[in-house]
């Protein structure tokens, strides 16, 4: 009963969040986006001390019940191993912890969190690793899923799905995140919670934890004939039937063990620890009903109702003219001295020290302005680009979505008056002077209005207008960026700022 409550939660759970990192409309983050916020090291970096509190005392009273059930990455390996075990039928052993390894891991993680270096603690924070994974393998199959649908409900004169582009954000991303995936799904199909009990730091940090949990896995020396079926079926290689010893730092408490005995020599109790290896004492014995009516971590699975948002772009078909057409090169990324990043950071620092590189921001962001940093320092961080759309100041997505506190919540008129850069004219590339041919895209879309037509001839009012940048109400939008007709740079681009300025 036991194992099917928790299996039931984390198949919930675990089904949610996916759905948080594939919707790219961000429709469910309304309803859903608290499930992210109950992470535990997003909850650090966010220092919000409520959820941390939960956390720590939900695993004193339980045991790791937040690796097999809220954890993301550990509800994958789980499904990963059992995909694994129908080869074998008893497919585990028991294996001594490698102490130097979890703890030595634990105090680099810890290191480059007190030190801020971010690249170290997103490769190693659990979240972020499934994050990244669903993001650049699991996402593109459900965008060309989304477009599949568009297609065939267009033909049937039906909008009810809407093209969206499918593209690779940030090669050195998608390779680490293609890595680890493959890394995760080996150890999880050989060896069950290998990567949960060896590599992951939280992991670590609540097993230490566990070692005084009230409610213990226990087993009755009295009943047990050491027939290994316990040990056998312990995907983390925990349970020691011949000494009859549970290592509770490494127990998830995913009560396979419970079911799979026979003798019921084996069952969920309340215990007071001495440490985190616990021999059961000689004469404990307990009934089947009071194990099996032990109620474990509840969570109340919310209903999600979502509603398909119609149609908004328009392209030509079946137009005979196509073929006169030319054919418009792509825009260039810039290489920006200082790098953008979104309102609500507050500073490049900021975003650094908190950003787990989860990628939730990139996935909803409905501009296409983010994208994976490719610099080593920030690898896989969000940064902002403007060739493949501009970031409206209506839209707070990346605000609302990011649960460790690296983009503060901020509302459409904080963002109208946040200036995350300013923008830059290049003479050389700018359309009238280049191509003698009036262009006025910058100031006609600029909404702050901080750019201003002058004679490109001083004195001289028929000559033909470039423009002006008033810096002291550009918000570093990037309307002009990419609504400027210069190809493959535009002719103005936004530079942006170390710390964002009120305007």
């Amino acid at each position: 009963m036991l194992r099917k409550i928790r299996i039931s939660l984390a198949a919930i759970i675990f089904t949610l969040i996916t759905l948080l990192f594939l919707d790219f409309t961000g429709t469910f983050h309304t309803w859903l986006g608290w499930l992210t916020k109950i992470q535990l090291l997003p909850a650090i970096l966010a220092l919000n001390i409520g959820i941390l509190v939960f956390l720590v005392l939900l695993t004193l009273l339980l045991g790791r019940i937040y690796c097999s059930v809220i954890c993301p990455l550990g509800v994958f390996q789980d499904v990963v191993a059992r995909m694994g075990r129908r080869r074998k039928k008893f497919p585990y052993a028991f294996s001594p912890a490698k102490l130097w390894l979890r703890y030595g891991i634990l105090v680099l993680f810890m290191a480059a969190l007190l030190f801020g270096v971010s690249t170290v603690v997103a490769l190693l924070d659990p979240y972020g690793v499934y994050g990244r994974i669903t993001n650049n393998l699991f996402l593109p199959v459900w965008q060309w899923s989304n477009n599949l649908l568009a297609l065939i409900a267009e033909r049937i004169d039906s909008y009810a799905f809407y093209q969206t582009d499918v593209w690779i954000k940030s090669l050195p991303t998608f390779i680490i995140a293609a890595v680890t995936f493959v890394v995760v799904v080996i150890l999880a199909w050989r060896n069950g919670r290998t990567f949960c009990n060896t590599v992951c730091p939280v992991g670590t940090f609540l097993g230490i934890l566990s070692r005084y949990t009230f409610f213990q896995i226990r087993i009755d020396k009295q009943k047990c004939n050491q027939c290994s079926v316990c040990t056998r079926n312990c995907k983390s290689a925990c349970i020691n039937h011949k000494e009859a010893k549970i290592d509770y730092t490494r127990c998830v408490a995913c009560m396979n063990c419970i079911e799979k005995c026979d003798r019921h020599a084996i069952g969920y109790t309340f215990g007071f620890p001495k440490s985190g290896i616990v021999n059961s004492g000689k004469g404990q014995s307990f009934s089947e009903e009071n194990y099996a009516c032990r109620r474990g971590f509840m969570m109340g699975a919310m209903i999600v109702s979502t509603s398909m948002l119609k149609a908004q772009v328009s392209k030509t078909t079946g137009n005979k003219m196509d073929w006169e057409l030319a054919d418009i090169a792509d825009k260039q990324r810039l290489r920006r001295q200082i790098p953008l990043t979104p309102a609500g950071s507050l500073s490049a620092r900021n975003l650094k020290r908190h950003c787990t590189a989860c990628q939730l921001c990139v996935t909803v962001c409905p501009n296409k302005v983010l994208y994976p940093s490719n610099s080593l320092e920030t690898l896989m961080q969000p940064l902002m680009s403007y060739e493949r759309g501009y970031c409206r100041p209506e839209c707070v997505k990346c605000s609302e979505v990011c649960p460790s506190g690296a983009i503060h919540p901020i509302s459409t008129e904080e963002k109208s008056s946040t200036q995350i850069g300013h923008a830059v004219w290049v003479r050389e590339r700018c359309i009238p002077l280049t191509d003698k041919q009036s262009c006025d895209n910058c100031e006609r879309h600029c909404p702050t209005k901080a750019i201003t037509m002058v004679s490109s001839v001083a004195g001289d009012e028929s000559s033909l207008k470039i423009p002006a940048i008033h810096e002291e109400l550009c918000i570093g939008c990037g309307t002009c960026e990419y609504l400027c007709p210069s190809r493959p740079l535009s002719a103005i681009y936004v530079e942006g700022h170390p710390i964002h300025k009120i305007i």
